[in-house]
């Protein structure tokens, strides 16, 4: 059976997972739903009360029924690559694709659904409070007074987008950056803001989940790094020149961690943390298709091989439609 990888063209983790299933001899297809229709095409039928269908790209075809599992990597948004690109055809080709795919037995990585609201940051805190991890004091609002009265009570706060990436072409990573003293946050009223208590860390964490495997690294706060600068305080833009080195995941975290996959049905996640001067690990966001190839590559961690390993999975005999969302997040590799 095949595994089905949705993501773009230039996507470089999926190509580690593309190489170690290839080694397994797994059959895998890669395509991005951008290129539909065109350069991918799709076919379903339901006559009879039986469902069969099959896709098509890049010369290759896989029947619906034939697939193991769905990597939903980061896939481009339906028929944008089309000569005349339109809102319509775009919601026709997603609904046609993604329904499909829903009637199949596949598992997913992570399903469709699921995903969308793993993506909510106010969500992933509420989760992540309720599954008993520490989180920093946030507020998240329109409100100047709330933003000065939450300043009143935390000084020492950091800004940070509410959504992640800057919707432009391609995506730009918005840094999160240390609130001014004197910032009196009138231009809080023109947007959602997101302002959250700074966490003095020694160290960042990412975590990064696959079915029941973790796989933790730490990069230390470099040492005499001014914490002022703003590169400091996101570790995606630091100047430190400390590596990711592999670590042990607390247990009480690690449960925590498995209580908001199962409660999120996820089947992957890479999960940041700050760790304070007395060890906590705070947590501060689940991207649920976040990357894994630059913590890979400098602690060594096979965790190519573990999301190779999980959608190579057999199938279960009794999946029902849509795949199982809920084993989805805690099967064991």
């Amino acid at each position: 059976m095949t595994v089905l990888i949705l993501t773009c063209e230039q996507d470089v983790t999926a190509d580690m997972v593309v190489a170690r299933l290839d080694g397994t001899g797994v059959p895998v297809v890669r395509l991005d739903p951008a290129d539909l229709p065109g350069g991918v095409a799709l076919s379903g039928e339901f006559v009879h009360g039986a469902f069969r269908g099959h896709l098509s790209a890049g010369g290759r075809l896989v029947t619906m029924s034939g697939l193991r599992s769905v990597w939903v990597r980061r896939p481009g948004v339906p028929a944008t690559r089309v000569a005349e690109p339109s809102a319509w055809l775009t919601e026709e080709s997603a609904q046609a694709l993604y329904g499909m795919l829903r009637s199949t037995g596949a598992r997913w990585m992570n399903h469709p659904d699921a995903a969308r609201q793993a993506r909510h940051k106010p969500w992933q805190l509420h989760l992540a409070q309720r599954c008993g991890l520490p989180v920093p004091a946030t507020l998240i609002t329109t409100f100047p007074q709330a933003a000065r009265d939450f300043a009143e009570r935390f000084p020492d706060l950091v800004v940070k987008p509410v959504s992640g990436a800057h919707p432009q072409e391609p995506p730009r990573a918005v840094p999160t950056s240390r609130v001014a003293p004197e910032t009196d946050f009138s231009a809080v009223a023109f947007g959602p803001t997101l302002l959250q208590r700074r966490v003095a860390k020694r160290a960042d964490i990412r975590l990064t989940c696959v079915g029941d495997r973790f796989f933790a690294a730490r990069k230390a706060v470099g040492q005499g790094a001014d914490p002022g600068e703003p590169e400091e305080v996101d570790v995606r833009f630091a100047t430190s020149t400390e590596p990711w080195q592999p670590v042990e995941t607390p247990q009480r975290v690690a449960a925590s961690v498995r209580d908001y996959l199962r409660e999120a049905q996820l089947a992957y996640g890479a999960f940041d943390f700050a760790e304070d001067a007395d060890g906590i690990w705070w947590f501060l966001e689940c991207n649920q298709a976040g990357q894994f190839g630059f913590v890979e590559i400098e602690t060594e961690q096979p965790i190519a091989r573990a999301v190779a390993d999980w959608l190579a999975a057999p199938v279960p005999d009794a999946a029902p439609l849509g795949g199982d969302v809920s084993k989805a997040s805690v099967t064991s590799e």
